[in-house]
């Protein structure tokens, strides 16, 4: 019988993106030769942990689903239980339902960086901004007490 799996490990955070792509084309490989049909990988990117890991305060998270008979989980769990690369993993089986696309292995960001990410703000929305955050300053009345 076919099931889908949803799984979501984390890198060490430490590991370089040609590092992060490695090792997911290792586990998109491992998975596909042990008989599962549909792989598809989804970098989360970095981000910090509920509690330090190894010493770690984030990790690169890369969620992964895909469909099989079962006999995949155990062997790839020893795997990245052996690996130094993974700090924590977790699969589930997902209801008969869940139906998702296969993707190829999407490009990890920049692992490098030390900052933090930030959106980008467009120079029209943060002027339409002032001018409200001026009209609510104009309408503000003092409360007259009796």
């Amino acid at each position: 019988m076919i099931n889908t799996y949803e799984m979501m490990f984390v890198l060490r955070p430490d590991l370089t993106q040609e590092q992060v792509n490695g090792q997911m084309r290792k586990y998109r490989d491992f998975l596909k030769e042990n008989g599962a049909e549909k792989v598809s990988l989804e970098v989360w990117g970095k981000r910090r942990l509920a509690y330090p890991i190894q010493k770690f305060q984030e990790g690169i998270y890369i969620l992964t689903y895909y469909t099989g008979d079962g006999s995949q989980v155990a062997s790839m769990e020893r795997d990245m239980r052996l690996g130094e690369e993974v700090l924590r993993y977790l699969t589930i089986k997902l209801d008969s339902d869940f139906d998702f696309e296969e993707k190829d292995i999407p490009s990890a960001p920049s692992t490098t960086s030390e900052s933090p990410i930030e959106l980008p703000t467009p120079a029209a929305d943060s002027a339409s901004t002032e001018e409200v955050s001026e009209e609510v300053e104009e309408n503000t009345e003092t409360p007259v007490e009796a």
